[in-house]
């Protein structure tokens, strides 16, 4: 999913940089407001954790592999606009450090992953969330789908970013069919690893999952409604 350097052209790189630059300012305007002080420690775990995990691969199909994304777990745990912030940065470190995506795609890579796989991601689990039972097993459930849908939507974005400013001239259903249908199986592995991870995360501490707050102590209940806001 890493976009490399020279992969999109100049205007097209920029532009998403821009897009990218307002998307990420917000975010940390927005988090520095709604953040509590007891998340931050986990915001860093995430982070930490979004990174190793983005450094493994698993085998998918024909010789492909994937990795973990980690947008919509980061946003599920420690907020929308927290978990955003939390992917870019690994992908900053990524991109400086391990030449893991290159410098000049580091917008096109922080649209994709951060800013719509994990804030939109997260409208996915918000939209699941109201149609499921209000019952925690369920806020893992959400968070499967809504991981799966994140990296199907990336790779979207990716083949609009290539149909506007792709260069090498590989035609645009090839470059379809390899990244959206390779990242709607890579997407399982993503929904698997996000299913795991929340699933640890609720059975011990359950009050520090974001994507939670919204459920009473009790099991099922339900409390007041955390909405991802505009």
């Amino acid at each position: 999913m890493h976009i490399p350097d020279g992969f999109i052209n100049a205007g097209t790189s920029i532009a998403a940089g821009v897009v990218s630059a307002g998307g990420i300012g917000a975010a940390l305007r927005r988090a520095a407001r709604e953040m509590e002080d007891r998340q931050a420690p986990l915001a860093g775990l995430v982070a930490a954790f979004v990174f190793a995990a983005q450094m493994l691969n698993f085998p998918i199909a024909a010789g492909t592999s994937g990795h973990l994304l980690g947008g919509v777990l980061a946003a599920v745990l420690v907020g929308p606009w927290a978990g955003a912030i939390c992917v870019a940065l690994v992908l900053l470190v990524q991109a400086i450090f391990f030449a893991d995506g290159g410098l000049s795609a580091l917008g096109l890579n922080v649209l994709n992953m951060a800013i719509l796989g994990a804030l939109g991601g997260y409208v996915v689990f918000r939209v699941l969330r109201d149609v499921l039972p209000k019952r925690r097993p369920m806020v893992v459930v959400a968070a499967a789908l809504a991981a799966w849908a994140s990296v199907v939507l990336a790779s979207l974005a990716f083949f609009a970013e290539y149909a506007v400013g792709g260069v090498g001239g590989v035609p645009l259903g090839a470059v379809f069919t390899a990244m959206v249908g390779i990242h709607a199986l890579i997407g399982v592995g993503e929904a698997v690893i996000t299913a795991l991870t929340v699933s640890a995360v609720m059975a011990v501490r359950p009050d520090l999952v974001f994507g939670a707050r919204d459920l009473a102590p009790g099991p099922g209940a339900a409390g007041p409604r955390v909405a991802l806001e505009a």
